[in-house]
């Protein structure tokens, strides 16, 4: 499978491009800053210098035509306000998503975060707010689209080494935390699980292998 990946510097997309070179996968990872290709090139992947805030769709359209999937894992980050949680995580999202359509790649894997789809609690940071809120926009944009879409839910993302053991499901699932590598290796085998196409689904550390997770989501 030849996947692009968006956002290719984060700490789960260098995990996922390790992933899914280990599976026999052709892996181009989307990065901003070239300083950082050589980080990228140890994963196994081709990285390509591309702005997502910057770029046109028919840039984006032609970089990603002739690839089997997309995964869109880029992110504003800790420290940015809330005008790039727009920027980045809705409309790098919406503007990936348009250009899958054109190019005709129709299995696109999205990664939000548990709490969206529902407005954020009363008092919240502003900040924390416009996240929320821009990836809700960006899975209601992804839904309304004609891709084989998956929109995947990490609980609170800790860096401890992965176990390989989650609980997956539609949401509501209940809050947890779940290590960036088990992320990784979900979105791994969603890409290679296209039943998955079409499902909301929320992911926290658990007792349940990840392959069984999966399987299990489409039973």
């Amino acid at each position: 499978m030849h996947i692009v990946i968006a956002g290719g510097h984060g700490k789960i997309a260098l995990l996922l491009a390790e992933a899914a070179a280990r599976r026999g996968d052709t892996v181009e990872s989307l990065i901003r800053n070239p300083q950082h290709a050589d980080e990228v090139a140890a994963t196994g992947a081709r990285p390509l210098v591309f702005d997502l805030e910057q770029a046109t769709g028919v840039e984006l359209t032609a970089l990603v035509k002739g690839s089997d999937a997309i995964v869109f894992a880029a992110g504003a980050g800790p420290g940015s306000g809330a005008a790039r949680k727009y920027t980045v995580d809705r409309d790098g999202s919406v503007l990936l998503a348009e250009a899958a359509e054109h190019a005709g790649v129709r299995r696109f894997v999205q990664i939000s975060t548990m709490g969206a789809g529902q407005p954020p609690a009363g008092g919240t940071d502003e900040v924390w707010a416009a996240y929320i809120d821009a990836k809700t926009q960006a899975e209601e944009d992804l839904r309304s689209r004609a891709l084989d879409w998956t929109i995947l839910r990490p609980g609170r993302l800790v860096d401890t080494p992965g176990t390989g053991l989650v609980t997956l499901s539609a949401p509501p699932l209940g809050r947890g935390d779940i290590p960036r590598a088990d992320v990784a290796t979900v979105i791994a085998e969603l890409l290679h699980t296209p039943e998955t196409a079409g499902a909301t689904l929320e992911l926290i550390a658990g007792s349940t292998p990840v392959t069984d997770a999966v399987a299990m989501t489409v039973s």
